[in-house]
Protein backbone atom coordinates (compact mmCIF):
# COMPACT_ATOMS: atom_id res chain seq x y z
CA UNK A 1 0.00 0.00 0.00
CA UNK A 2 1.44 3.50 -1.09
CA UNK A 3 0.56 6.60 1.25
CA UNK A 4 1.93 10.05 2.27
CA UNK A 5 3.53 11.01 5.25
CA UNK A 6 5.58 13.82 7.05
CA UNK A 7 9.29 13.57 6.75
CA UNK A 8 11.40 11.06 9.06
CA UNK A 9 14.40 8.33 8.90
CA UNK A 10 16.82 11.73 7.51
CA UNK A 11 15.91 11.61 4.11
CA UNK A 12 14.00 14.46 3.49
CA UNK A 13 12.70 15.05 0.09
CA UNK A 14 13.91 17.68 -1.87
CA UNK A 15 10.43 19.45 -3.16
CA UNK A 16 8.03 18.21 -0.99
CA UNK A 17 6.80 18.34 2.47
CA UNK A 18 5.67 14.40 2.23
CA UNK A 19 7.32 11.70 1.20
CA UNK A 20 5.68 8.37 0.36
CA UNK A 21 5.99 5.15 1.65
CA UNK A 22 5.04 1.91 0.46
CA UNK A 23 4.17 0.10 3.73
CA UNK A 24 6.95 0.78 6.09
CA UNK A 25 9.86 1.88 3.49
CA UNK A 26 10.56 4.54 2.70
CA UNK A 27 10.14 6.45 -0.86
CA UNK A 28 12.75 8.97 -1.24
CA UNK A 29 11.34 11.92 -3.17
CA UNK A 30 14.21 11.39 -6.11
CA UNK A 31 14.64 10.75 -9.80
CA UNK A 32 16.40 7.96 -11.88
CA UNK A 33 18.37 9.61 -14.58
CA UNK A 34 18.50 7.37 -17.75
CA UNK A 35 20.22 8.20 -21.43
CA UNK A 36 19.21 6.84 -24.85
CA UNK A 37 20.77 4.19 -26.30
CA UNK A 38 20.14 1.93 -28.88
CA UNK A 39 19.29 -1.68 -29.10
CA UNK A 40 18.36 -4.91 -30.70
CA UNK A 41 16.84 -7.98 -29.89
CA UNK A 42 17.83 -11.48 -30.45
CA UNK A 43 15.34 -14.91 -30.48
CA UNK A 44 17.89 -17.78 -29.83
CA UNK A 45 16.55 -20.93 -30.03
CA UNK A 46 17.89 -24.74 -29.12
CA UNK A 47 16.99 -28.46 -28.85
CA UNK A 48 16.19 -28.18 -25.48
CA UNK A 49 16.18 -26.02 -22.71
CA UNK A 50 19.38 -26.79 -21.47
CA UNK A 51 21.81 -25.68 -24.65
CA UNK A 52 19.23 -22.84 -24.88
CA UNK A 53 20.33 -21.98 -21.11
CA UNK A 54 24.38 -22.76 -21.97
CA UNK A 55 23.94 -20.22 -24.92
CA UNK A 56 21.94 -17.48 -23.41
CA UNK A 57 24.37 -17.51 -20.06
CA UNK A 58 27.74 -17.05 -22.78
CA UNK A 59 26.05 -14.44 -24.74
CA UNK A 60 24.89 -12.79 -21.93
CA UNK A 61 28.24 -12.91 -20.29
CA UNK A 62 30.41 -9.87 -19.44
CA UNK A 63 27.16 -7.50 -20.25
CA UNK A 64 26.51 -5.55 -16.92
CA UNK A 65 27.63 -1.99 -18.06
CA UNK A 66 28.94 -0.36 -21.19
CA UNK A 67 31.25 1.73 -18.71
CA UNK A 68 33.32 -1.49 -18.96
CA UNK A 69 31.58 -3.90 -21.44
CA UNK A 70 31.07 -4.04 -25.13
CA UNK A 71 26.89 -4.02 -24.45
CA UNK A 72 24.98 -4.34 -21.95
CA UNK A 73 22.77 -7.96 -22.50
CA UNK A 74 20.00 -9.97 -20.80
CA UNK A 75 17.02 -11.94 -21.05
CA UNK A 76 13.98 -10.21 -21.89
CA UNK A 77 11.79 -13.35 -21.96
CA UNK A 78 11.62 -16.61 -22.52
CA UNK A 79 9.97 -18.22 -25.27
CA UNK A 80 7.95 -21.59 -25.28
CA UNK A 81 8.49 -23.51 -28.38
CA UNK A 82 4.92 -23.52 -30.34
CA UNK A 83 5.49 -19.46 -30.53
CA UNK A 84 9.54 -19.71 -31.79
CA UNK A 85 10.07 -19.34 -35.56
CA UNK A 86 11.80 -23.28 -35.77
CA UNK A 87 9.39 -25.07 -32.93
CA UNK A 88 11.93 -25.07 -30.01
CA UNK A 89 12.33 -23.60 -27.03
CA UNK A 90 13.12 -19.98 -27.51
CA UNK A 91 14.69 -17.16 -25.64
CA UNK A 92 14.48 -13.20 -26.46
CA UNK A 93 17.84 -11.45 -25.78
CA UNK A 94 18.28 -7.41 -25.65
CA UNK A 95 21.36 -5.84 -26.03
CA UNK A 96 22.24 -2.42 -25.69
CA UNK A 97 24.97 -0.02 -26.96
CA UNK A 98 26.00 3.74 -27.41
CA UNK A 99 26.37 3.50 -31.11
CA UNK A 100 25.03 1.29 -33.83
CA UNK A 101 28.72 0.23 -34.83
CA UNK A 102 29.98 -0.47 -31.28
CA UNK A 103 26.92 -2.81 -31.01
CA UNK A 104 27.56 -4.41 -34.36
CA UNK A 105 30.75 -5.35 -33.43
CA UNK A 106 29.76 -6.52 -29.90
CA UNK A 107 26.93 -8.96 -31.15
CA UNK A 108 29.02 -10.18 -34.14
CA UNK A 109 31.60 -11.26 -31.49
CA UNK A 110 29.49 -12.28 -29.05
CA UNK A 111 27.11 -14.92 -31.22
CA UNK A 112 30.21 -16.00 -33.16
CA UNK A 113 31.80 -17.04 -30.06
CA UNK A 114 28.78 -17.40 -27.77
CA UNK A 115 26.08 -19.25 -29.59
CA UNK A 116 27.54 -20.27 -32.82
CA UNK A 117 29.99 -22.31 -30.91
CA UNK A 118 27.06 -24.08 -28.54
CA UNK A 119 25.43 -27.48 -30.37
CA UNK A 120 22.06 -26.96 -31.50
CA UNK A 121 21.41 -23.27 -31.50
CA UNK A 122 19.79 -20.79 -34.37
CA UNK A 123 19.29 -17.15 -33.89
CA UNK A 124 16.59 -15.29 -35.70
CA UNK A 125 15.59 -11.09 -35.98
CA UNK A 126 13.72 -10.13 -33.00
CA UNK A 127 13.10 -6.55 -34.39
CA UNK A 128 11.83 -7.88 -38.15
CA UNK A 129 10.20 -4.44 -38.53
CA UNK A 130 13.37 -2.21 -38.16
CA UNK A 131 14.17 0.06 -40.78
CA UNK A 132 18.03 -0.13 -39.30
CA UNK A 133 19.89 -3.09 -39.33
CA UNK A 134 23.13 -4.33 -38.46
CA UNK A 135 24.80 -7.62 -40.34
CA UNK A 136 24.79 -10.99 -38.74
CA UNK A 137 24.41 -13.56 -40.93
CA UNK A 138 25.88 -11.68 -43.02
CA UNK A 139 29.54 -11.27 -41.46
CA UNK A 140 29.33 -15.01 -39.72
CA UNK A 141 29.31 -16.75 -42.99
CA UNK A 142 32.60 -16.58 -43.66
CA UNK A 143 33.21 -19.47 -41.18
CA UNK A 144 31.59 -21.44 -43.21
CA UNK A 145 34.84 -21.24 -45.50
CA UNK A 146 33.12 -20.81 -48.53
CA UNK A 147 30.32 -24.40 -48.22
CA UNK A 148 27.86 -21.61 -46.52
CA UNK A 149 24.41 -21.24 -48.39
CA UNK A 150 21.49 -18.15 -47.49
CA UNK A 151 18.18 -19.25 -47.89
CA UNK A 152 15.12 -17.21 -48.01
CA UNK A 153 12.45 -17.78 -45.40
CA UNK A 154 9.13 -15.96 -45.38
CA UNK A 155 11.20 -13.31 -47.09
CA UNK A 156 13.84 -12.73 -44.49
CA UNK A 157 17.68 -14.36 -45.79
CA UNK A 158 19.32 -16.42 -43.37
CA UNK A 159 22.97 -18.25 -43.54
CA UNK A 160 23.26 -21.73 -42.70
CA UNK A 161 27.00 -22.19 -41.81
CA UNK A 162 28.21 -25.98 -42.27
CA UNK A 163 29.33 -27.05 -38.13
CA UNK A 164 30.13 -30.37 -36.65
CA UNK A 165 26.75 -31.27 -35.12
CA UNK A 166 25.29 -30.29 -38.81
CA UNK A 167 24.43 -26.45 -39.52
CA UNK A 168 24.14 -22.82 -37.97
CA UNK A 169 20.75 -21.28 -39.22
CA UNK A 170 21.64 -17.18 -38.67
CA UNK A 171 19.59 -14.57 -39.78
CA UNK A 172 21.46 -12.25 -42.20
CA UNK A 173 21.16 -9.29 -40.36
CA UNK A 174 19.05 -7.44 -36.78
CA UNK A 175 16.93 -4.64 -36.47
CA UNK A 176 17.79 -2.11 -33.90
CA UNK A 177 15.89 0.35 -32.78
CA UNK A 178 16.14 3.18 -29.91
CA UNK A 179 16.12 2.59 -26.30
CA UNK A 180 16.49 3.55 -22.88
CA UNK A 181 18.85 2.13 -20.60
CA UNK A 182 20.06 3.36 -16.94
CA UNK A 183 16.62 3.25 -14.93
CA UNK A 184 17.62 1.88 -11.53
CA UNK A 185 16.14 1.73 -7.86
CA UNK A 186 18.38 1.36 -5.09
CA UNK A 187 16.81 0.45 -1.46
CA UNK A 188 18.65 0.47 1.80
CA UNK A 189 18.19 -2.60 3.88
CA UNK A 190 18.86 -3.43 8.15
CA UNK A 191 21.06 -6.39 6.61
CA UNK A 192 22.45 -8.25 4.09
CA UNK A 193 19.96 -11.22 4.40
CA UNK A 194 16.83 -8.70 4.12
CA UNK A 195 18.45 -7.16 1.03
CA UNK A 196 19.23 -10.34 -0.75
CA UNK A 197 15.75 -11.33 -0.40
CA UNK A 198 14.36 -7.97 -1.36
CA UNK A 199 16.14 -8.22 -4.26
CA UNK A 200 15.22 -11.69 -5.45
CA UNK A 201 11.25 -10.34 -5.17
CA UNK A 202 12.47 -7.56 -7.14
CA UNK A 203 14.11 -9.44 -10.08
CA UNK A 204 10.93 -11.94 -10.06
CA UNK A 205 8.57 -9.77 -10.58
CA UNK A 206 10.64 -7.73 -13.26
CA UNK A 207 10.73 -11.40 -15.43
CA UNK A 208 7.20 -11.29 -16.72
CA UNK A 209 7.74 -7.90 -18.09
CA UNK A 210 8.21 -6.84 -21.90
CA UNK A 211 10.50 -4.96 -23.30
CA UNK A 212 13.28 -4.47 -20.40
CA UNK A 213 15.90 -5.93 -18.62
CA UNK A 214 17.92 -5.88 -15.35
CA UNK A 215 21.52 -6.47 -17.09
CA UNK A 216 23.69 -7.17 -13.85
CA UNK A 217 24.97 -10.18 -12.27
CA UNK A 218 21.47 -11.85 -11.15
CA UNK A 219 19.88 -8.32 -12.00
CA UNK A 220 21.57 -7.04 -8.82
CA UNK A 221 24.54 -4.48 -8.26
CA UNK A 222 26.23 -4.49 -5.67
CA UNK A 223 28.88 -2.07 -6.86
CA UNK A 224 27.46 1.14 -8.11
CA UNK A 225 29.21 3.74 -8.99
CA UNK A 226 29.94 7.71 -9.34
CA UNK A 227 31.01 9.42 -12.20
CA UNK A 228 34.83 10.15 -12.16
CA UNK A 229 37.49 9.12 -9.62
CA UNK A 230 40.58 10.31 -7.15
CA UNK A 231 42.62 8.30 -9.76
CA UNK A 232 43.56 9.90 -13.17
CA UNK A 233 42.26 8.03 -16.24
CA UNK A 234 39.19 6.34 -13.81
CA UNK A 235 36.19 7.28 -15.47
CA UNK A 236 33.75 5.50 -12.49
CA UNK A 237 34.43 4.83 -9.18
CA UNK A 238 32.59 3.53 -5.80
CA UNK A 239 29.61 5.17 -4.78
CA UNK A 240 30.89 6.16 -1.42
CA UNK A 241 27.89 8.36 -0.13
CA UNK A 242 25.99 4.92 -1.01
CA UNK A 243 28.34 2.75 1.10
CA UNK A 244 27.68 1.83 4.87
CA UNK A 245 31.54 1.55 5.67
CA UNK A 246 31.66 4.55 4.88
CA UNK A 247 29.47 6.57 6.78
CA UNK A 248 30.98 8.94 9.00
CA UNK A 249 33.88 9.63 6.82
CA UNK A 250 31.27 10.99 3.51
CA UNK A 251 28.56 13.01 3.17
CA UNK A 252 26.65 9.39 3.65
CA UNK A 253 23.18 8.72 2.11
CA UNK A 254 23.03 5.67 4.05
CA UNK A 255 20.47 5.58 6.74
CA UNK A 256 21.40 5.02 10.19
CA UNK A 257 20.31 1.20 11.01
CA UNK A 258 20.67 0.17 6.70
CA UNK A 259 23.57 -1.89 6.75
CA UNK A 260 23.52 -3.43 3.14
CA UNK A 261 22.57 -0.98 0.09
CA UNK A 262 21.99 -2.68 -3.31
CA UNK A 263 20.74 -1.75 -6.85
CA UNK A 264 18.72 -2.75 -9.67
CA UNK A 265 19.69 -1.04 -13.35
CA UNK A 266 16.64 -1.25 -16.20
CA UNK A 267 17.63 -1.06 -20.04
CA UNK A 268 14.49 -0.73 -22.03
CA UNK A 269 12.95 -0.56 -25.51
CA UNK A 270 11.64 2.34 -24.08
CA UNK A 271 9.99 5.19 -21.44
CA UNK A 272 7.30 3.02 -20.41
CA UNK A 273 9.35 -0.30 -19.81
CA UNK A 274 11.13 1.70 -17.77
CA UNK A 275 8.63 3.10 -15.67
CA UNK A 276 6.57 -0.13 -15.35
CA UNK A 277 10.05 -2.32 -14.06
CA UNK A 278 10.93 0.49 -12.05
CA UNK A 279 7.34 0.47 -10.73
CA UNK A 280 6.95 -3.42 -10.26
CA UNK A 281 10.45 -3.42 -8.65
CA UNK A 282 9.75 -1.06 -6.06
CA UNK A 283 6.68 -2.78 -5.04
CA UNK A 284 8.26 -6.02 -4.70
CA UNK A 285 11.44 -4.47 -2.55
CA UNK A 286 9.68 -2.89 -0.36
CA UNK A 287 8.37 -4.36 2.47
CA UNK A 288 9.74 -5.70 6.36
CA UNK A 289 13.95 -4.33 7.03
CA UNK A 290 13.45 -2.00 3.64
CA UNK A 291 14.02 1.65 5.19
CA UNK A 292 14.15 3.30 1.81
CA UNK A 293 14.33 3.16 -1.81
CA UNK A 294 15.85 5.94 -4.16
CA UNK A 295 17.10 6.02 -7.22
CA UNK A 296 20.68 7.19 -8.80
CA UNK A 297 21.00 10.59 -11.05
CA UNK A 298 23.24 13.05 -12.20
CA UNK A 299 21.33 16.34 -10.83
CA UNK A 300 19.62 15.77 -14.43
CA UNK A 301 22.62 17.03 -16.47
CA UNK A 302 24.30 13.80 -18.34
CA UNK A 303 20.62 11.74 -18.70
CA UNK A 304 17.71 13.27 -20.89
CA UNK A 305 15.12 10.43 -19.42
CA UNK A 306 14.32 11.20 -15.59
CA UNK A 307 11.89 8.48 -13.97
CA UNK A 308 10.68 10.23 -10.47
CA UNK A 309 9.66 7.80 -7.99
CA UNK A 310 6.40 9.69 -6.62
CA UNK A 311 5.33 10.02 -9.99
CA UNK A 312 5.91 6.18 -10.77
CA UNK A 313 3.96 5.16 -7.89
CA UNK A 314 0.95 8.02 -8.55
CA UNK A 315 0.70 7.53 -12.35
CA UNK A 316 -3.04 9.16 -11.90
CA UNK A 317 -2.00 12.70 -10.53
CA UNK A 318 1.60 13.08 -12.87
CA UNK A 319 3.56 11.66 -15.78
CA UNK A 320 5.15 7.95 -15.13
CA UNK A 321 8.21 10.06 -16.65
CA UNK A 322 9.44 13.35 -17.38
CA UNK A 323 12.10 14.34 -20.05
CA UNK A 324 14.93 16.31 -18.65
CA UNK A 325 16.23 19.46 -19.61
CA UNK A 326 19.65 18.72 -19.10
Amino acid sequence: MVSYLSPQNGLTPASSETHVQIGKTQIVDTFAEAFGMVYTRLVITAFDDHWLSAATNELCGYGSSVIACDAEVGIEQHIPAEQTPDGRPGAAVLAFGFSADALTKAISKRVGQCVMTCASTAVFDGLPDAEKRLPLGKTLRFFGDGFQKSKVVGGTRYWRIPVMDGEFFCVESLGIEKGVAGGNIIFQAVDQTTALTAARRAIEALAPLPDVIAPFPGGVARSGSKVGSKYKGLSASTSDTNCPTLRGRVESQVLPGANCVLEIVLDGSNEEAIAAGMTAAMHAAAGEGILAISAGNYGGKLGKFHFHLKDLLNPVSSPSQKEGTG
